[in-house]
């Protein structure tokens, strides 16, 4: 029996302050002034309560914590959900693609 796909890739847009931390921009350099920042991101949770709780503080990235605006569901709708291995593999080629597109990426 084959378990029901239940993970998601989500994308978090981050407030541009977060130019402002250093690691961001060295893990960034590619990074394209007035490209979007972005932390990309895998749960078994839904994404819209995945971000309320990475604004709560709890199991939360800091940069989200603190620069996370809203979610952009046009750059991860059409692939959820998906088995747990998909979604790892699909969080990687979101970040990639996007920072190779000038943004700013974040990813645990």
């Amino acid at each position: 029996m084959t378990r029901r796909p239940r993970h998601h890739v989500y994308v978090v847009e981050l407030h541009p302050d977060v130019l402002l931390e250093r690691k961001f921009r060295q893990i960034n350099p590619g990074y394209i002034d007035g490209k979007p920042c972005v932390y990309v991101g895998m749960t078994g949770l839904d994404p819209d309560l995945r971000f309320d709780r990475h604004k709560a503080g709890i199991q939360a990235n800091a940069y989200v914590t603190k620069y996370g605006l809203r979610l952009l569901p046009d750059l991860y709708e059409g692939f959820n959900p998906m088995r747990y291995e998909e979604a790892q593999a699909r969080e990687v080629e979101i970040g990639i693609d996007l920072r190779s597109a000038g943004f700013g990426v974040w990813q645990a």
